[in-house]
């Protein structure tokens, strides 16, 4: 360990998000009060051990408003200096309340329990330009700015569309089959279950695979625990890609029209038709962002793409990557 390294203050990761609906034609978000503090804030808190940021970020979002929901595009994080030295970094996404038909996925997962009143004892809706105000904090102004600059470009009512490249295979070189059976490696099926809460995550209600053995494998976990039927699709396998990258294109760009949270699976010499077309649909600085060389995604690691549907078509507004633990 460096000098620098060693000097360096310990940082504690944190999520949340900002609950948003409209009502009366009117942005509002959900603001929690802290009664040790005195304080309105956003729901939050620390990343458990073995946990990731998204799923810490909806845990503490359920415990402390009550409400299970779907995370949409990242927004500004904050990080600031604890009384102890440490550093906390918070990050943040916009969210909705779960309940909308085309997030199955939900109900896979259980309820999160309450937190205790002497830790949170309201939660409260607030009109968006009111809830500026009642923040205690300043600094939690400024992923509230982003929201309503998105909002007012019709940029923060999004679907996900989830870019999952399957898990770690067996060797080509230590398989007698055929590419069509080629199955996942024991790292890889725990993947695939690692895969759950992260799609979960984002509301997914549709399953599109390539219809190799390890792609299939790579999205049964998420399938049978959100009770979606795969839709199989050949055309996303290594081998009709090389024959037809158009036809690969096409399907992205309808998956893009979906109204639906969807994740597709497919495989690494795909991948840069698939990003090519997101980077189309996108303005030069989030394609810009775009993974531009190879592998574009590691095994198991998933592309988020949110897309807001505007007047001039899907447009894919924010980008994300992740990877499970297990990966």
């Amino acid at each position: 360990m460096s000098a620098a390294q060693a000097q360096a203050p310990t940082i504690v990761e944190a999520a949340g998000a900002i609950v948003w609906r409209v009502r009366q034609e009117k942005l509002q978000v959900a603001l929690v009060h802290r009664p040790r503090y005195g304080d309105w804030s956003w729901p939050k808190g620390k990343v458990d051990p073995g946990e990731t940021i998204l799923g810490a970020a909806t845990r503490e979002v359920a415990e402390e408003t009550g409400h299970d929901v779907v995370l949409g595009i990242p927004l500004p994080g904050l990080e600031y200096g604890l009384s102890d030295g440490r550093r906390k970094r918070v990050h943040y996404w916009a969210a909705q309340v779960a309940g909308r038909p085309d997030a199955a996925s939900l109900r896979a997962r259980p309820p999160a329990p309450p937190v205790s009143p002497k830790e949170i004892d309201q939660m409260r809706w607030f009109d968006a330009d009111v809830a500026f105000k009642r923040l205690t904090r300043p600094d939690d102004q400024l992923p509230l700015d982003e929201l309503v600059d998105a909002y007012a470009r019709e940029r923060l009512d999004t679907r996900a569309l989830v870019v999952a490249r399957h898990g770690t295979a067996r060797r080509r070189a230590d398989w007698k089959g055929t590419e069509l059976d080629r199955p996942l490696t024991s790292d890889g099926l725990r993947q695939a279950k690692a895969l759950v809460p992260i799609l979960s995550t984002f509301g997914v209600g549709r399953v599109v695979t390539s219809a190799w053995a390890r792609c299939l494998g790579s999205v049964a976990p998420y399938a049978e625990a959100a009770q979606v039927v795969p839709e199989v699709s050949t055309i996303l396998t290594e081998t009709q890609h090389s024959s037809s990258p158009a036809r690969v294109a096409a399907e992205v760009r309808a998956l893009l029209e979906s109204h639906v949270d969807v994740v597709l699976c497919t495989h690494r010499p795909v991948l840069p038709t698939v990003v090519d077309v997101l980077a189309q649909h996108a303005g030069r600085q989030i394609a810009d962002k775009l993974p531009n060389e190879d592998p574009f995604l590691h095994p198991a690691q998933v592309l988020v793409a949110h897309v807001a549907q505007t007047h001039k078509g899907p447009r894919v507004v924010a980008t994300e990557t992740h990877r499970p633990h297990e990966a």
